[in-house]
């Protein structure tokens, strides 16, 4: 019978040589970036912070004035980047060491994870994922899929105005009604849809699992060896379980669609057209591995990060009813009478065009990025960094430099107007930081930015956000709480919704049935 204290005993030896092996050699000339000392063996374990850990880097590189951290867990070396000039010196001027990803463990290997290029180390199948990617979703081609984001927002109006107390659930909703009929041509169901159960439950451990320093198979990847059932091994369990789930995202909606090709049902999507450019044989990135991965991509990176960006834009919009009195008031000048807002109309609303790039700064949807790896020995403002370390790119603080944006955690987005006009001159478009960094910047940018503005705007232009009041009239303050995940999520919060007048809800229910000959 295996002694389970002799397989830990044993793991530990193993580790500990290979910790010590690695410390005994030559030691670099150069120092490391500052940041707080760490226990022996097991580094800054203990410190790692697990909750809005973008705030703790930030204030670790106050107390030790440095705007590069070094933090070590076990022998893994942490190095957060938290101004936005070191995040151009290092992830885009050197790209080419910089565009690496960590291991991960617990989310690739155990987690079952692979698929999704967004977490794929940088090279050559990485690069065929990147590509299929960018054929459909560039600035020019990302507007074939207009049409299906503006029908998902319309029905999102209608949601709103049927059972307006759920917002976090109409805008999943939103978000798993865009991306899966973009990604596999499905049409969801009004509710309890079975894709959208699967995906969001896959996607939310993920959130959980992905941030930096959440297991410590990720510092130490020998753990993954150790049995479920050794003390302390709960991760294999929870990774076993969630496995199931990131499978079931990936493959049942590309079955399904594989099955429409086959009894000649199947809709435009990015799966259909992909899987007939792969049969003529044009362009060897089509291959089906990496289609199927592809599109398992999608729903991960658009679920939760389109519901953040608009949850948030709502929550500040419900607490400063001045600037949605001055939104609408463009919006009416602009927006013809009977017809809803429209991506035609984006050139000549600016001040909505501001809304949209103040949430994304105000509260960034990715505070830390995704972590990326240095792949060989580097040298940085006479620091060394060593090969195989995570960098953690905080765009949180980025994104909240007073230096930059004077204020930085007021909601204002007429630091980006001048004369009527947008204006990226004095206060720099958050573009520079809050889709990522390099050669992995978001490849879905330009369509995700495209279905957050539509909704804010057609949101706005038929509904008035209020805040609740109390028994005695008085208004309640909405709560600014976040859940603290690698996509951040606010917290529920009270808010009134209601349409300005009755023919904007009438507007509303006419686009919804008009909306419904689209296909």
């Amino acid at each position: 019978m295996i002694n389970p204290y002799q397989v830990a005993l044993t793991l530990v030896t193993v580790g500990l040589v290979w910790f010590v092996r690695r410390r005994s050699r030559a030691k670099p000339r150069l120092p490391l970036p500052p940041g707080p000392p760490g226990l022996p063996l097991i580094g800054n374990l203990k410190d790692m912070p697990t909750n809005m850990e973008w705030e703790k880097y930030h204030e670790w590189c106050k107390e030790y004035n440095t705007d590069i951290l070094h933090l070590r867990v076990a022998t893994t070396s942490f190095i957060v980047v938290d101004t936005a000039e070191i995040a151009n010196d290092l992830l885009e001027k050197r790209s080419s060491l910089y565009s690496g990803r960590a291991r991960l463990p617990m989310v690739n290997e155990l987690m079952g994870w692979t698929f999704n290029f967004g977490f794929m180390d940088y090279g050559n199948y990485w690069r065929k994922h990147r590509r299929i990617f960018h054929h459909s979703f560039h600035p020019t081609a990302a507007r074939q899929f207009h049409p299906h984001i503006s029908r998902a927002t319309k029905k999102m109006l209608n949601r709103f105005l049927e059972d307006p107390s759920d917002m976090m659930e109409i805008l999943r909703h939103l978000a798993a009604e865009t991306v899966l009929k973009i990604a596999y041509g499905i049409e969801i169901q009004a509710k309890n849809d079975p894709y959208v159960r699967v995906a969001e439950a896959a996607v939310h451990t993920l959130l959980a699992a992905a941030v930096p320093g959440a297991y410590l198979v990720d510092a130490i990847p020998l753990l993954k060896y150790i049995p479920a059932w050794v003390p302390g091994a709960g991760f294999r369990t929870e990774a076993k379980e969630w496995r199931v789930l990131a499978n079931k995202m990936v493959e049942d909606p590309y079955r399904a669609v594989k099955a429409a090709i086959a009894n000649g049902t199947a809709i435009a999507s990015f799966v259909s057209v992909s899987l007939q450019k792969m049969e003529e044989g044009t362009d060897e990135a089509y291959q089906e591995d990496v289609i199927k991965s592809t599109a398992g991509t999608m729903y991960t990176a658009g679920a939760d990060t389109t519901v953040s960006a608009i949850s948030s834009c709502l929550l500040a919009l419900t607490k400063h009813p001045e600037i949605m009195r001055k939104a609408q008031k463009e919006l009416d000048s602009v927006v013809q009478a009977g017809n809803l807002p429209s991506f035609d109309d984006e050139p000549s609303l600016p001040y909505i065009t501001a809304i949209v790039k103040e949430t994304l700064r105000w509260r960034d949807v990715v505070p830390l990025a995704i972590p990326h790896m240095l792949s060989v020995d580097d040298e940085y403002r006479g620091y060394h960094l060593p090969a195989g370390s995570i960098i953690i790119p905080n765009a949180w603080a980025m994104l909240h430099d007073e230096k930059v944006y004077p204020e930085p955690f007021r909601f204002n987005p007429d630091r980006f107007m001048k004369d009527g006009k947008l204006d990226f001159k004095t206060q720099r478009d958050p573009n520079h930081a809050c889709f990522g960094f390099g050669r992995r910047i978001c490849p879905a940018r330009y369509m995700a930015f495209s279905a957050v503005w539509l909704a804010i705007a057609s949101i706005l232009y038929v509904f008035e956000l209020e805040k609740v009041k109390d028994e005695d009239g008085n208004d309640i303050e909405p709560l600014e709480e976040y859940f603290s995940k690698l996509v951040i999520l606010v917290k529920p919060f009270q808010y009134t919704i209601k349409p300005r007048s009755k023919e904007k809800a009438d507007l509303i229910k006419k686009s919804v049935l008009a909306s419904e000959g689209f296909n």
